[in-house]
């Protein structure tokens, strides 16, 4: 630790992972601290929620974890007083017996129902965020200052041995080291939107770019009109929730089974919502379960020390070589040992799954052909054994719709209907359900992943072209999904005439004056429309930023975006900073670490996989309070 003089800390970003980079700071600080520590917080949104998960947002907008998940506060290391132990739960349990006076009516309203396995509302995690946050205000150690500036940070540059930070208000700040928890930044459209968004503005029409749910004004979309909404993913049903619950209509409980447990009521304020996405389908809801990876899955190929092997091998693994045939075995065994449980008559072999258990055990290169030979048996024991409709098919579940053509909008509607009443049954089934058990391990298996892929343990062209090529896409569309709620609720705007859907790998254009949706999937008439929504977060890629902050560090070269070289031998910027190992320092334009400066959360996203999410509680496996880790070694590095 300095044990002498004072340092002072910039931290730019004080949601989340800025907060975090405090809680660190002042836990190592008061584990031995001697010296003075001066830290600044630069935030335009209030420190703690920051940007994201702002206290007076809409209810409607969920978070996609259940209240046992996430965390500010790591369990790995000793907690800045008096927060130890203080995760999501823990505050929501002690909120429910003794309410905090920062809680606000809707908050108090929300945890009497809200219990350890239900979806909190983004406003209620961000009120636990500023409750801690102004918990570690409240009990700083000896000798340790902390200012928080509600503005911009709208340049950084080398003063010195160490930084100026220039603020929106006119003000400057000087700093011993910098910390860059940019969070979500704006963002320039990619050319394609950028041609469609330049012919709407022509033609008089409605363009709604990529954005944050909550700083949108949902009401500038007229009622009774067509809304034309891109993407299917977790913000399509903030969209939903926006244009529907969010405009007086409601849902009634009907008592029936999954996928039509719920009718929708109408306001009459509803435009009509003509959905559409690549897969032509919803991402798949999530199973009802009491923790967050399923206590039936274990990940007997693609374990934790299979990945410290896979490691150890230097950055050598190729994701679809190396990786994926052990986690697609892990998928095949969770699938079929819970079909033979759960699902009597649809195997027919007594002895199915100890022949499965040597099929998935068999060397992969056994014939010179890696990767093929086992395939191959498990395809023979599984038509000899398995009634067909029972059979695992994992691109149909994540491609739903794919080699069906549709005769009308109507025709397809129904198809979509009927997965989605599919969808509900098999998350309402939870352990019991093969498909979400087979999604159980892919999800397991992302995090595990997340470990080996971290700071290149993989080859840049299996990042690019595997890792990110395909896969990212295919996990996220079936294990990244909504609560099981929104399948019904959506389920039932169907049915109400309020939602339908354009359609598989959907083509927009601008004709006659009107938005133009077809898919070549659909044999019937063009939608047409004069508003599109883009559902989906503006682009997380450095070099599309539209950060005054960032342009200008990446102007003065004291940042660099991640260069990687694809199959083809092509050089491919990535969506991130070029950083150091962890304390992830940037490299600057010649490739030279800058010390004082660090980088944490989004911008990490060349280096690391699945930077969005939030800590996990209790972590089941090392991935999952990365993040927190990640800050700790940051505030190390400052603390010496």
């Amino acid at each position: 630790m300095v044990d002498a003089g004072k340092q002072t800390v910039v931290v730019v970003g004080a949601g989340p992972r800025g907060t975090s980079v405090l809680e660190r700071l002042l836990a190592r600080h008061a584990r031995g601290g001697t010296g003075e520590l001066h830290i600044d917080l630069v935030d335009p949104y209030p420190a703690g929620p920051g940007h994201v998960w702002r206290t007076d947002q809409s209810r409607l907008y969920l978070m996609n974890t259940q209240s046992f998940f996430p965390t500010l506060i790591p369990g790995h290391a000793p907690a800045a007083p008096p927060l130890l132990g203080s995760s999501f739960d823990a505050w929501r349990r002690g909120q429910r017996e003794d309410p905090s006076p920062e809680l606000s009516t809707a908050d108090k309203t929300e945890l009497v129902g809200l219990e350890s396995t239900g979806f909190p509302s983004r406003a209620l995690y961000g009120r636990y965020l500023r409750w801690t946050f102004n918990r570690l205000l409240e009990s700083l150690p000896d000798g340790v200052s902390v200012r928080v500036h509600e503005t911009h940070a709208r340049r950084v540059a080398r003063h010195g041995t160490g930084f100026a930070v220039g603020l929106s208000t006119g003000g400057t700040l000087d700093a011993d080291h910098v910390v860059l928890a940019l969070g979500h930044l704006p963002a320039r459209l990619n050319e394609r939107a950028r041609r469609l968004a330049d012919k709407a503005k022509a033609s008089g029409l409605n363009y709604w770019p990529p954005a944050v749910p909550n700083d949108v004004q949902w009401d500038g979309l007229p009622a009774g009109e067509k809304v034309l909404v891109r993407g299917m993913g977790l913000n399509f049903f903030d969209v939903l929730g926006q244009l529907t619950e969010g405009r007086g209509g409601r849902f009634e409980d009907t008592g029936l089974a999954p996928g039509e447990a719920v009718r929708y009521v109408k306001s009459g304020r509803e435009p009509l919502i003509l959905a559409a996405s690549r897969r032509g389908t919803p991402y798949r809801a999530k199973a009802e379960l009491d923790r967050y990876y399923p206590a039936s899955v274990r990940l007997r190929f693609l374990s934790e020390d299979a990945v410290a092997g896979l490691r150890a091998m230097g950055a050598t693994a190729g994701f679809d070589h190396d990786v994926w045939p052990l986690l697609h075995r892990d998928a095949i065994w969770a699938y079929y040992s819970t079909l033979v449980r759960a699902v009597p008559g649809a195997v027919s072999d007594d002895g199915f799954l100890d022949r499965l258990d040597a099929v998935l055990d068999l060397d992969a290169a056994t014939d010179g052909l890696p990767g093929r030979s086992w395939e191959r048996a498990l395809a023979v024991l599984v038509d000899a054994s398995v009634v067909p409709e029972h059979r695992l098919d994992l691109n149909g579940l994540a491609r739903p719709l794919a080699g069906r053509s549709f005769a009308s909008h109507a025709e397809l509607d129904d198809a979509v209907l009927g997965y989605l009443r599919e969808d509900a049954a098999g998350s309402a089934r939870g352990e019991d359900d093969p498909v979400k058990m087979a999604i159980g391990a892919l999800n397991a298996g992302r995090a595990v992943v997340k470990s080996l892929v971290a700071d290149g343990g993989i080859t840049e062209e299996s990042w690019l072209g595997e890792l990110r090529g395909w896969f990212e896409s295919f996990v996220e569309g079936l294990a990244s999904g909504p609560p099981a709620l929104r399948m019904d609720q959506l389920a039932a705007l169907v049915r109400a005439g309020v939602v339908r859907f354009i359609g598989p790998d959907p083509v927009f254009s601008v004709e006659d004056g009107q938005f133009r949706a077809d898919s070549p999937w659909v044999k019937d008439t063009p939608w047409r429309a004069r508003h599109l929504v883009e559902a989906l977060a503006p682009a997380n890629r450095v070099l599309e930023n539209q950060s005054s902050l960032l342009e200008g560090l990446l102007a003065d070269g004291l940042v660099r975006p991640r260069i990687m070289i694809a199959a083809d031998g092509e050089a491919v910027t990535t969506a991130g900073l070029d950083v150091t190992a962890p304390p992830y320092r940037p490299l600057d334009a010649n490739g030279h670490a800058v010390e004082g400066l660090f980088v944490l959360g989004l911008q990490l996203s060349a280096v690391q996989w699945g930077t969005a999410i939030a800590a996990e509680s209790g972590p089941v496996y090392r991935s999952g309070d990365r993040t927190l880790r990640d800050a700790d070694a940051i505030a190390a590095a400052i603390l010496g």
